[in-house]
């Protein structure tokens, strides 16, 4: 049987995804009720760092933790990869020594060939293009506060990024409505736009995208390695700010979302993320239970 890999949503059947949702939620309650659930003893994982992160490193690591396992953190100083070993290479030998593999890298095309050439399970755990594990977070967080997201819409305000193009997959994959609205020329991927026009609406004005919206989501102006362009994006995405004032036009029981790290006073105004609406400390939390629920899925598959 082909190894099983999570390097975007489409990934995962609908149902896989809605299983691997329900699942997180039991793990979490379990976990939260001091139940110890330890099928992973012996197991490792190696966590590739190409770019640096808080939440992605603790959630990966605690999560293999609580599933008896271990984990190994690798920055580019601690791998061959970081002196130029090809990365088929390095895939052929990580694999033949730990049991699954997460990589945060930027070109989505390095995590496709490591997971070409790799004898276990590779995890997106974000590139340039997708951030499918943030997605999981997500739609947990939907669910336990709102029920299924299938049927609602849901609002992406801002870059058209590596999060909005997740997004543009998850629409697809639970069938909600997605409308995006970004400034000219940071809008997302048009073929992904194109191939998933039944979910998804590009919409100019941001008041618009928001109108009756269930769940409204941003990320930062700049992402990593884009750090030289923040000064022309804070004056592109002045009037994308997610604020009190657009959130007025979203639904009445509305929840807010940003993946963190946030930006106060740039994509959010200060008070957003401890605003009613947020959700986004138990969406950060819930990184650490969807992960271990995508770890138990693909280490079952896996055997």
């Amino acid at each position: 049987m082909p190894v099983r890999h999570f390097l975007t949503l489409k990934d995962l059947s609908p149902t896989e995804l809605n299983s691997l949702i329900s699942r997180a939620i039991e793990m979490k309650k379990a976990h939260k009720s001091g139940a110890v659930q330890a099928p992973f003893k012996h197991k490792t994982l190696g966590m590739i760092f190409e770019k640096s992160s808080t939440r992605t490193r603790v959630s990966f690591e605690a999560g293999m933790t609580q599933l008896g396992g271990s984990s190994i953190f690798l920055s580019p100083r601690d791998t061959q990869l970081g002196r130029g070993e090809p990365i088929e290479d390095s895939a052929r030998v990580l694999s033949r020594m730990v049991d699954i593999i997460m990589i945060r890298t930027f070109a989505h095309q390095t995590l496709e060939r490591f997971a070409q050439y790799s004898d276990v399970p590779v995890i997106n755990a974000l590139t340039d293009d997708f951030h499918p594990c943030q997605l999981l977070a997500d739609i947990q967080t939907f669910t336990e506060h709102r029920g299924s997201i299938q049927g609602k819409t849901v609002a992406w305000i801002g870059d058209g990024n590596n999060m909005c193009n997740s997004y543009i997959n998850a629409a697809s994959c639970l069938d909600f409505q997605l409308n995006i609205s970004s400034p000219a020329g940071y809008e997302p991927n048009a073929e992904l736009l194109q191939n998933n026009k039944s979910n998804v609406a590009f919409i100019s004005k941001p008041e618009d995208a928001v109108k009756g919206a269930d769940l409204v989501a941003t990320d930062v102006w700049a992402s990593m390695g884009q750090e030289d362009e923040q000064t022309r994006r804070r004056a592109a995405f002045g009037a994308y700010q997610v604020n009190n004032k657009l959130m007025q036009h979203a639904a009445n029981n509305a929840l807010f979302m940003h993946c963190l790290p946030a930006h106060r006073g740039e994509e959010i105004s200060e008070e957003m993320l401890d605003s009613n609406y947020s959700v986004v400390w138990d969406e950060a939390e819930n990184r650490l239970h969807s992960q271990k629920a995508l770890l138990e899925f693909l280490l079952n598959n896996a055997n």
